[in-house]
């Protein structure tokens, strides 16, 4: 996928999920905070899961946290 498809895919679901009021503010928010990335993925992703843990995990935080999008 190229950069380009990937915002565009990106900001479709943000619009779709959020609308664009949230979807833009969304942007702002995350344009206003800095992010490492690095230090995120130290932080929580360097517990040893393999894809399909984390895949897991990942499902059972939506399934739980967003019930209503099932």
């Amino acid at each position: 996928m190229t950069d380009t498809l990937l915002k565009s895919t990106a900001m479709e679901l943000l619009v779709k999920n959020l609308g664009v009021v949230e979807a833009e503010r969304f942007i702002a928010l995350i344009l206003k905070e800095p992010f490492d990335y690095t230090e995120w993925r130290k932080r929580y992703l360097l517990d040893n899961s393999s894809v399909e843990e984390l895949h897991s995990q990942a499902t059972e935080y939506w399934n739980t946290h967003y019930p209503e999008a099932l």
